[in-house]
């Protein structure tokens, strides 16, 4: 294994990720943020954020799988959604489990969440990038 998630004494506990990843590996994978489109480039899930974070971390494990990686070796993620609040937090949460649940993976890495007024194209709602580590 080469991405150890942690949930480190003295750090408040939350339950959607893990304060810490301990890796050990000797390739770094570095991705673009990933926004929900399809392979032709069409919005996936319009005013929808779970439809939307599922189809990020989706393209994610697609992206990963293209250099040998899966999303367990995920080691932190930057999410990014348009007019952040707490509904389209649990909503976030909502896709990135149905992604987890498709992909057969924990997706609790360490992660930044920072409201945006505005992704690189109309009606993307969340983008998400990530690092993994690799044997």
């Amino acid at each position: 294994m080469t991405v150890k998630l942690v949930h480190p004494e003295g750090v408040n506990r939350v339950d959607v990720h893990h304060q810490v990843a301990e890796t050990q590996g000797s390739r770094t994978v570095y991705l673009a943020g990933q926004v929900s489109w399809d392979t032709e480039g069409n919005l996936v899930g319009a005013g929808d954020v779970a439809a939307q974070a599922e189809q990020a971390y989706l393209n994610i494990a697609a992206a990963l799988d293209a250099v040998g990686a899966t999303a367990a070796d995920l080691a932190k993620v930057t999410v990014y959604i348009v007019e952040l609040d707490a509904e389209k937090a649990e909503q976030f949460v909502v896709g990135r489990e149905r992604a987890a649940a498709t992909l057969g993976v924990e997706l609790q890495q360490p992660s930044t969440w920072i409201g945006v007024t505005a992704l690189a194209a109309p009606g993307y709602l969340v983008e998400v990038d990530a690092i993994a580590v690799l044997p």
